[in-house]
């Protein structure tokens, strides 16, 4: 955890002090309080035509009444005609400006009331901060007795059986001259010679590809600009995807024999594709995958004949998405393919790859999403989420059965490891939700068990409890909930309630692991999470079901989500905040527009489209 998250959290509710407070007058008018602002009085001259005729009214300045037919302006200002609409603007922006430097000149006089509850509120973050930040450490690659991991900007290569922390150090981003950039991404050669890295500034969208000679003395080989994705073929064959304005469409490959070359082997012609590699997880192939919003392609690249070109698995079909694994001269292919048009397992021959010869492995239960899978030399792990739970089911290939194990009812999202020997026997992965530090599991494929690791010194949430409810949406649609509070929490229906909501793009509510958030259980607070139409968590159709013509459905998932909570003693409307970040803004301000009442306060926030912080 870097420290940069505390220091957002903290940003971005001390910003959210900056900006007004909507609350609910006893007439149920909504009314604002700005917190900064004391402006002279003007009065605001309320066109009302809820009758027969329009008449002005002179009502206190910062009411918003229930009709929207009205027009604010100062005190004896005229209209401006059509004429005079230069003059018009420049008035427009001098009252703008001085608007704005009496704004700012008030905050600063009245600012001082707020100084203790800042400072509590940074010195408990802090305090979290210092409380929770535990080093898991890095993703470690594992070849044979050498373990490569990455920390501070630094590659470092250790011995599996060494316990006294004896470590080489293989590159350093500061001493080569990349002091501001972080390492993305590594891919190291089957016989171990080479070391490919990925850095990446947070002011740029590209990133730079670095090879690595190693050795006992590790020299930079290769500098490759503006590269997305990379994987080796062979010990000295490397294949590449270079970036150019967001798009990826081109693959080279590059050899680092004694006769050293570069190649373009494939090229996308549709601008709408975007182009990765990937390697499969034995090792046999690589995959060029490209991809649209709806569609894909792959072809693959036998990395035992690295220089013939790549073959076409299946031609791209309008609609389908796939993605290949292999096993045993077997393609396992994570596909949309067929009814219904959710992902699902299938499998075909290498020789025979085509859509006619693909063969049904694993489909999950309506309304499961198959969020991710992992391929091992006689297992697959399947991780699915269902109405909120986190389960993972196993299939082996040897006794052609499938294991199905849940999850702890406070995971919320998952994080796989790093294991580039598919022979191992255990999987390792993540589990975390909003108010829960990451915690390592693993799955023992001999045992048939789920093992939960307690080497790291984490502390343990004792006092927060998870809560998963079904909302009944207008169309009678359940949507799923996810609520925490303290377990020593009384009459909750007093506590203050803060809701999220996303609700776009298939993509699901971002439920990781949040200081503030758990600064808020610790304060009383209840967190709730509405997993509404238009987000993922159900599954493509999910997504289909609540996006352009449908996008009024995840408004009505979102106000019965609001209604079932309230109703079930969740707080109460005066006590209600709502926050949205991104895209879930639209849903938010559509809510305060249409049910205003359910909610006394509403936070908007802004996803750096670069560095991915929230604003």
């Amino acid at each position: 955890m870097k420290v940069r998250t505390s220091c957002v959290g903290l940003r971005n509710l001390l910003q959210g002090l900056s900006f007004s407070v909507k609350y609910y007058s006893k007439h149920n008018h909504l009314q604002t309080v700005c917190l900064y602002s004391k402006i002279k009085p003007k009065k605001c001259h309320i066109l009302d035509c809820s009758g027969s005729t329009c008449a002005h009214r002179t009502v206190p300045p910062g009411s918003i009444l229930p009709w929207r037919f009205f027009s604010c302006k100062q005190e004896g200002t005229k209209i401006p005609s059509k004429r005079k609409q230069n003059t018009s603007i420049i008035t427009s922006e001098l009252l703008y400006k001085n608007l704005l430097k009496s704004e700012q000149e008030n905050w600063n006089n009245i600012s001082a009331r707020y100084k203790a509850m800042t400072k509590r509120i940074k010195e408990k973050l802090e305090e979290l901060h210092n409380k929770y930040t535990f080093n898991l450490g890095s993703p470690r690659i594992r070849f044979g007795e050498n373990v490569y991991f990455e920390e501070n900007g630094c590659v470092f290569l250790s011995k599996a059986d060494d316990d006294e922390g004896n470590v080489d150090i293989l590159f350093s981003t500061e001493d080569l001259g990349f002091s501001d950039a972080f390492i993305q991404r590594i891919r190291i050669s089957p016989d171990q010679r080479y070391m490919a890295i990925s850095l990446k500034s947070e002011n740029s969208e590209e990133a730079t590809c670095v090879i690595m000679k190693l050795g006992h003395f590790p020299v930079m080989e290769k500098v490759i600009p503006s590269v997305f994705s990379f994987e080796w073929a062979t010990n000295d064959v490397l294949y590449y995807t270079s970036q150019k304005n967001l798009k990826c469409q081109n693959v080279f490959m590059t050899t680092f024999t004694n006769q050293k070359h570069t190649k373009l082997v494939y090229t996308e012609q549709d601008a709408r594709f975007f182009v990765d590699i990937h390697c499969t997880k034995d090792r046999r192939f690589l995959t060029i995958n490209s991809n649209s919003k709806t569609t894909s392609e792959v072809w693959l690249v036998d990395c035992r004949h690295p220089f013939k070109s790549p073959a076409l698995v299946q031609a791209r079909t309008k609609g389908v998405i796939y993605h290949t694994e292999h096993r045993n001269d077997e393609l396992y292919i994570l596909t949309t393919y067929g009814e219904p048009a959710e992902y699902k397992l299938m499998k075909a021959p290498v020789a025979s790859s085509g859509m006619e010869n693909w063969q049904l492995v694993y489909a999950p239960e309506k309304k499961t999403k198959l969020v991710d899978l992992e391929m091992f030399s006689d297992h697959c792990i399947m991780f699915l989420k269902n109405a909120g739970h986190l389960y993972l089911n196993v299939i082996s290939f040897v006794s052609h059965s499938v294991q199905s194990i849940k999850l702890p009812t406070w995971a919320c999202e998952f994080e796989l490891e790093s294991h580039p020997e598919h022979t191992t026997s255990t999987c390792y992965f993540q589990l975390t939700s909003p108010v829960h530090p990451p915690k390592r599991f693993a799955y023992s494929f001999k045992e048939n068990n789920l093992i939960e690791q307690a080497v790291q010194e984490v502390p343990i949430i004792t006092n927060c409890h998870t809560t998963r409810l079904l909302a009944k949406s207008k169309d009678e649609t359940l949507v799923p909930i996810t609520v925490f509070h303290n377990m020593n929490s009384k009459e909750l229906h007093r506590k203050p309630l803060l809701v999220h909501v996303y609700g776009a793009y298939g993509i699901d509510l971002n439920m990781s692991f949040k200081e503030e958030k758990l600064m808020l259980i610790e304060e009383g607070w209840i967190l709730a999470y509405c997993h509404v139409r238009g987000g993922g968590e159900l599954g493509l159709s999910w997504h289909k079901d609540g996006f352009q013509h449908n996008k009024l459905k995840g408004l009505h998932d979102l106000k019965a989500c609001i209604m079932l909570l309230h109703e079930l003693g969740f707080s109460r409307p005066k006590y209600t905040a709502l926050a949205a970040a991104s895209a879930g803004g639209v849903l938010a301000g559509a809510l305060c527009n249409t049910d205003p009442e359910l909610i006394r306060a509403m936070v908007l926030q802004l996803k750096n489209r670069k560095n991915g912080e929230i604003h």
